[in-house]
């Protein structure tokens, strides 16, 4: 599949160092199993719940990289990327909610899984104590792999039935708005890959990889119902 959005040197290199870990998504059985419509709704369910612990902290990383860059543009995007992964994205949990009989509280309630608390913990710590460089490769991968997943189950489809059972998830992510963001993302790993020295992108890369690794365990913990060894 093109790509629909313009991807810069660098980017390109991060993605095909980790081809194989951001391909994986595209063959996971929860991801096939949703583009079918036959993804059990607990499974569904489970997942988005994670999703939106995941995405408070995706925020956060993007709020602690605003702190780190000195031009205003890059700030205020930062900022706005943190503010969309609440607002936008979480209109998407309050929709799916109040079908699969969840809210706010049960959100705020429900302890990550393994798998999402060290994504979590990846992203922010990247965010923290690594370059600007390696922060926004850590977060990038996630809206980069879902959009061009879902742009791909679209063209694999040919069209969302409005009976879909998630239909809203696959319009969302198929939706060629996110394009712009995309391009202004990948814009910015270049920005700063152009800054750095080859020790600091040859960590941008594997910071990245992980990324795209911990996308893969994240359709792994919903599908296998994650849980703590305890419990």
């Amino acid at each position: 599949m093109q790509s629909p959005f313009p991807i810069p040197t660098f980017a390109l290199e991060c993605k095909t160092f980790a081809k194989d870990s951001f391909g994986a998504s595209f063959t996971h059985p929860f991801v096939l199993a949703l583009a079918k419509g036959t993804l059990d709704p607990k499974v569904f369910r489970f997942y988005q719940i994670q999703d939106a612990k995941y995405l408070e902290s995706f925020s956060d990383a993007c709020a602690i990289l605003s702190t780190k860059v000195t031009d205003p543009d890059d700030k205020l995007w930062l900022i706005d990327a943190a503010r969309m992964a609440l607002v936008v994205e979480g209109q998407l949990h309050i929709g799916y909610g109040k079908t699969l009989g969840y809210d706010a509280n049960t959100i705020a309630n429900t302890e990550p899984t393994p798998n999402n608390w060290a994504y979590q913990n990846h992203m922010v710590a990247t965010a923290l104590k690594g370059s600007v460089l390696e922060g926004f490769c850590a977060i990038a991968p996630c809206p980069w792999l879902y959009i061009e997943l879902g742009q791909h189950l679209l063209q694999e489809m040919g069209s969302i039935p409005q009976d879909h059972p998630y239909a809203s998830w696959l319009n969302m992510y198929s939706d060629p708005g996110f394009n712009e963001y995309m391009t202004h993302l990948l814009a910015r790993v270049q920005k700063y890959a152009d800054l750095a020295d080859e020790t600091s992108k040859a960590r941008a890369k594997m910071v990245f990889q992980q990324s795209c690794n911990y996308e893969w365990m994240f359709w792994e913990q919903a599908w296998t119902n994650q849980n703590w060894p305890s419990r």
